[in-house]
């Protein structure tokens, strides 16, 4: 059997749902340790940084606050499309893209195994990390802030990938994930179904 596959195969059932727009409760603490890690991250790089020096420099505040604005509009964009891109190269099916409320997501019809879909889930805060902190480093000490606040959405965003991932952590046995993109299904093996 192929890892990732596009019907559910026998002796699997479903274990568990993860959807933090319906489920208040585990929203509640996905949004609250995404915070934490926001605040924890502008804490330490004020102690290097002072945030006052996003307004010094040539360039005026309006201008580096729509800088702001776009690179959150993009980084959103882009970290689904990198979700996509890894959903199709794991099971070659076509990803779907939407908007629910405030969210972009990125979904799809086949299920993933544990190891793949946990690289589905960081490849984005990972890759993007990687290239922002890239970019943070060759930027002008007055834009620091500017590029650091798009990381900051970065890894704090990833809050909900980080939860699933340590959900997915702690199953046991072979596991299935189909990811509609505003909610989750896992699936388990179950040798006792199979040999029913």
């Amino acid at each position: 059997m192929k890892k990732d596959v596009l019907q559910l195969p026998e002796g699997y059932g479903l274990k568990a749902v993860i959807d933090l727009q319906k489920n208040k409760k585990q929203a509640f603490a996905v949004n609250l340790c995404a915070l934490l890690i926001a605040a924890v991250m502008v804490f330490i790089a004020a102690q290097f940084i002072p945030i006052s020096s996003a307004y010094t420099g040539p360039i005026s505040g309006l201008v580096k606050l729509c800088v702001i604005i776009a690179g959150m509009v993009a980084y959103i964009l882009l970290h689904e499309l990198v979700h996509g891109i890894f959903f199709y190269i794991f099971s070659g099916c076509k990803p779907f893209y939407g908007f629910s409320g405030l969210y972009a997501y990125a979904g799809s019809n086949a299920f993933y195994c544990r190891s793949h879909y946990i690289i589905i889930g960081l490849a984005p805060v990972v890759i993007w990390g990687l290239v922002l902190g890239v970019i943070n480093i060759f930027m002008p000490r007055d834009w620091f802030w500017i590029v650091f606040i798009i990381q900051v959405i970065n890894i704090s965003g990833a809050a909900g990938d980080i939860y699933v991932f340590i959900r997915l952590l702690n199953m046991r046995g072979p596991v299935l994930v189909k990811d509609a993109g505003t909610s989750m299904e896992i699936f388990a093996y179950n040798r006792d179904a199979e040999e029913k």
